[in-house]
């Protein structure tokens, strides 16, 4: 009987492991939040994907399950429903919240010294890093006859 069990588990093993492999990840949208429009819907989703999450901060909206990522998916719904562009639905969204929501935020004004400072770092690393290394090189010395001599016999030894 024990051997019956063992066989019929290891014929099942895979079925097991296709089962766990093919859920697919939860996504935070619920079915109440989607719009009868898949033109709208795919434009909400598009405007979500580049929205950050006031509260996760590492996750698009339609990610969190945070209650400010659900306002501001309804939001999103709510402003493309009632005719407003791509672009007027996320200048809403901004005037409200600030650019912080923003994942790439525009390369202007105060952000454009966050955009420009790390590439300005990594020229500063690479020049103190070709300094040091230049200072660092060890001079060329010139061996006289007489120490040459000596390194050719320590060397045969």
């Amino acid at each position: 009987m024990k051997a019956f069990r063992k066989a019929n588990a290891c014929k099942q093993a895979p079925y097991i492991v296709a089962l766990f492999l093919a859920v697919a990840p939860a996504w935070a949208v619920q079915p109440d939040e989607m719009l009868a429009d898949p033109v709208l819907e795919a434009r909400a989703r598009t405007i979500s994907h580049d929205i950050r999450c006031p509260v996760c901060q590492g996750e698009t909206i339609d990610d969190s399950n945070a209650p400010i990522a659900r306002d501001l998916r309804i939001i999103i719904r709510e402003r493309l429903v009632a005719g407003d562009s791509d672009a007027a639905v996320v200048d809403y969204i901004v005037a409200r919240y600030g650019e912080g929501v923003l994942f790439n935020p525009p390369a202007t004004g105060v952000n454009l010294v966050l955009w420009l400072a790390g590439p300005a770092l990594l020229l500063a690393g690479i020049a103190v890093a070709v300094a040091a290394g230049r200072r660092r090189a060890a001079p060329e010395v010139v061996l006289t006859a007489e120490e040459e001599a000596r390194v050719s016999d320590i060397l045969k030894e």
